[in-house]
């Protein structure tokens, strides 16, 4: 059922205690957050800044506590304040699935399964889910489709996700972002859309949900190779025909993954210049925010994986991925040199430098 709510486009400030209203029609949904990283923070900012009251899945009780006294996540983006009236925080995730018609699932890639496996088989039944998330499971090679499929037989018309260039600390900042809504079901993306638009948020659809996310993947890898050619200290010069390489290797992959799935006219439709593709390679491959170029640039100085990973402390979901798809492309069979150089980086011992010398190669 519809309802006239005047939460579209709410834009609360906790410092000056106002909010402003405009109406619109909307379907009334309740709002379930799986993750309490940066990135599930900035999306909690998100739908909470536009009036929504949402269940919030937080692991660990002393975050949960924090969050509650101090009003804003003790790990991350400490600059996001919320109205914890807002917020039904909880460690049980079954409470918090079967409270919420929507569930927005941000954790890590590799920490997915282990969340969602707590939960009954039929605990997502008449859900929808959106993925924010960027990264492949690792378990079995799966998008978080293709697992909620095996695991709950869940249906993909009911699948969306939500990526593109947009740091979580810059949504914590409210600068000007950008974010797309894939599903097969674009009449409904555009809804959900709606709830995260804010005067600092704009919000695009797009029909290719599969598309999108080994876009995420790979920018993550490719991002984390332009990191280690910074630490290498190549110069700008290098960097800018690094990425347009990498750009072509990335279209090249998901035509030839994708566009078997596709008719023509469906093929026609896939802009790979926009910003769920190029522009979050673009920004993932410069920007200091990039955990996958900060990976990046320490084992480029020397670093091993494992001193990376512990100076980083947080997940670099490049990693895990350059392992994924490299499985992944024994399928798919499609010419990614770059992708494949920088997995022999990472997991067979091929030093940096020699690396990057087979990729100097490469370049066009």
């Amino acid at each position: 059922m519809l309802i006239d709510i005047s939460f579209f486009c709410v834009f609360a400030s906790l410092r000056a205690n106002t909010i402003t209203f405009a109406k619109t029609n909307i379907t009334a949904m309740q709002f379930g957050m799986i993750g309490s990283g940066s990135w599930a923070t900035a999306l909690a900012k998100l739908l909470t800044d536009n009036g929504n009251n949402i269940n919030w899945w937080i692991r660990n009780d002393n975050t949960i506590k924090t969050i509650q006294t101090r009003r804003h996540n003790p790990h991350y983006l400490h600059s996001a304040y919320f109205n914890v009236q807002q917020l039904s925080l909880s460690s049980n995730i079954t409470e918090v699935v079967a409270n919420s018609d929507v569930l927005v699932i941000a954790t890590p890639s590799a920490y997915a399964e282990t969340a969602l496996k707590q939960l009954d088989k039929n605990a997502l039944k008449g859900k929808k889910i959106i993925s924010a998330i960027k990264g492949i499971l690792p378990t079995k090679n799966q998008l978080l489709n293709d697992f909620l499929f095996e695991e709950f037989d869940f249906d993909i018309e009911n699948y969306f996700t939500v990526l593109g260039p947009c740091h979580a600390e810059e949504v914590a900042s409210e600068k000007l972002s950008y974010l797309t809504f894939s599903g097969m079901n674009e009449n409904m993306a555009k809804q959900l859309a709606l709830y995260f638009k804010t005067d600092y948020l704009n919000v695009v659809t797009n029909h290719d949900v599969v598309g999108v996310q080994y876009a995420a993947i790979l920018k993550n890898i490719y991002a984390l190779g332009a990191g280690i050619a910074h630490g290498l200290e190549y110069g700008d010069n290098f960097l800018s025909v690094y990425i347009t390489n990498t750009a072509d290797e990335m279209v090249r992959f998901l035509k030839q993954l994708v566009w078997n799935n596709e008719t023509e006219e469906e093929q026609k439709k896939i802009n790979y210049s926009s910003s769920v593709y190029l522009g979050d390679l673009l920004v993932t491959c410069y920007s200091l925010y990039s955990r996958n170029r900060t990976f990046g640039n320490m084992i480029g100085k020397g670093y091993s994986v494992k001193a990376a990973q512990l100076e980083l402390n947080m997940v670099a979901e490049g990693y895990n991925a350059s392992k994924c798809i490299h499985i992944k492309n024994e399928d798919v069979k499609s010419q990614i040199p770059i992708a494949e150089t920088i997995y022999q980086i990472l997991w067979q011992g091929l030093s940096a430098s020699e690396g990057f010398k087979k990729i100097e190669g490469m370049l066009i």
